[in-house]
């Protein structure tokens, strides 16, 4: 009976649960690949959802669905057990079933924490603080933020989690290595769910999954280390492998696994590479202006022709400025803004809808994405916090659980509005296509589609500022802020000198 529950409820967790997943595989260009192409591959939602992702009205942590999936298995189990005694079974059967779910187990497992461990293996998933993170006061950060932050301050430690992870999975894919990669993945996402939890980082249920499918690999050889390392007996394992020694059976068993290895590992690091260097998926991959770069202390600052000295207190006036190395102005008032509590990932196509500069940021740190007409001089900048959430920033735009009425109400809003109908024509030609502005190994097909349905109106926040300055050492924006209000601001650069070492290892090039 536990077999059969067992059988029902890890066959569920370790296939995709969505006719989504099975499209999208079918719709891969698989000439023009995106890492996220092959990563969603890899990750896909498992178990089963009856009732949603809830259960009496709750998601209890997020772990609904498992609940779901084991009381179905437990009816399947019942039925199973109904029919089997109307025949005898033969118990080989069971160990052939037994072998194949463990090879369905492991290989899920495996390609799953691949596709997880070469984020930190090529350190993009918890990036080195932007300057406007190292300014944000300690304080205005949550939890969350300052765990993937603590992490992202030493990415040689990152790249060692990343080994981790994705040794594990390359193990997974051998029989003889099976117990060694289940361990190893036991022991580090154990580890990782409990920091979620502790910090509220937000993937607690995907890490936990992993632990779950790694011990019920480990399972099997409990008695057998148990006797080993406790008892101190001589163990030799005893393991039911089915009959393949055709020929056929052979090469298919020989040519699978290589098609796995070859994309999961190979082709799948190549494209990770490329995004490390090219377009790390959490901070834009469009370079900022050269002679803007770096920190600045707000000298002058006039709303609508009236000077207003500085103050930290005042809710209209900036107290320091940063422009980073990508088209990111990052300026503090004391006013506050909307919260973004997700992990920072957004919808990775668009440089606008990367937030990881912006999430679990408070304090008044306001976060502007530019895009620059530098024939003319002037700035389109958009605040990186949606005004109707961050669930709009995922790829195919609109909010799933929005109704209709508010959809309409949003339709009219006047901020709800395209970059075609805020920035001039002229300005849109010298500003370019983002496209073609990124390096040609990530002109994927994937996000030539990302970008057209991320590219729908919007409600943001937008600001018009025409930028003066000759070294860079000062810098004069006059134009209309968000509010509509006619600014004008001067900058003096500064150096700031951090307690932090600057990192050796970071994404993205900007030179």
């Amino acid at each position: 009976m536990a077999f059969r529950i067992a059988f029902i409820f890890f066959l569920a967790m370790s296939l995709p649960n969505n006719l989504g997943w099975y499209r999208d595989v079918l719709a891969l260009d698989w000439t023009n690949l995106h890492y996220r192409d092959v990563y969603d591959i890899a990750r896909f939602g498992s178990g089963l959802t009856f009732f949603g992702n809830t259960l009496f009205g709750s998601s209890l942590l997020g772990y609904a669905p498992w609940i779901i999936t084991l009381l179905v298995a437990c009816a399947g189990g019942l039925v199973w057990t109904a029919l089997v005694r109307l025949r005898k079974a033969d118990p080989a059967d069971y160990n052939l079933l037994y072998y194949w779910l463990r090879v369905v187990v492991r290989y899920r497992a495996g390609i799953g924490i691949i596709g997880f461990g070469f984020t930190k293996l090529l350190p993009t998933q918890l990036p080195y603080p932007s300057l406007g993170l190292m300014n944000t006061n300690f304080g205005d950060l949550t939890g969350q933020k300052l765990y993937w932050l603590s992490i992202g301050i030493v990415p040689w430690y990152e790249v060692f989690t990343g080994v981790v992870e994705v040794v594990a999975g390359a193990l997974l894919f051998f029989r003889k290595t099976t117990f060694l990669g289940a361990a190893l993945l036991f022991g580090a996402l154990a580890d990782i769910v409990y920091v979620n939890l502790a910090y509220d980082g937000g993937v607690h249920v995907y890490s936990s999954y992993f632990v779950l499918l790694s011990a019920f690999l480990l399972w099997y050889d409990v008695p057998f280390a148990w006797n080993l390392f406790v008892r101190e007996r001589f163990t030799v394992p005893v393991y039911h492998y089915p009959d393949l020694s055709k020929v056929w059976q052979r090469w298919t068993r020989y040519g699978l696994k290589a098609i796995t290895l070859f994309l999961f590992i190979g082709v799948l690091f190549y494209l990770q590479v490329v995004n490390f260097i090219y377009d790390p998926y959490k901070q834009p991959a469009q370079r900022g202006i050269r002679a803007l770069r770096g920190n600045y202390a707000v000298t002058d600052f006039r709303l609508n022709g009236q000077p207003i000295p500085y103050s930290l207190t005042d809710s209209t006036r900036w107290q320091e400025a940063t422009f980073e190395n990508w088209s990111t102005l990052t300026f503090k008032v004391n006013r506050p803004a909307r919260l973004d509590l997700s992990n920072g990932g957004g919808a990775p196509m668009r440089d606008l809808n990367r937030t990881f500069e912006v999430t679990g940021v408070a304090g008044g740190q306001r976060v502007f994405y530019y895009d620059a007409d530098t024939l003319n001089q002037t700035l389109y900048l958009q605040d990186k916090v949606r005004l109707n959430g961050p669930r709009d920033d995922a790829p195919g735009a609109g909010n799933p659980g929005e109704s209709g009425t508010r959809r309409k109400e949003r339709a009219k809003n006047p901020n709800a509005i395209s970059e075609k109908q805020w920035i001039p024509a002229p300005a849109r030609a010298t500003i370019g296509d983002e496209f073609t502005k990124v390096h040609p190994l990530v002109q994927t097909t994937r996000r030539r589609r990302g970008l057209v349905e991320e590219s729908k109106p919007a409600e943001r926040k937008r600001m018009i500022l025409r930028y003066q300055t000759t070294d860079g050492q000062r810098v004069v924006l006059t134009g209309i802020d968000e509010r509509k209000d006619s600014i004008y601001v001067v900058l003096d650069r500064i150096t700031r000198p951090y307690a932090l070492t600057e990192s050796t290892l970071k994404a993205g090039r900007y030179d």
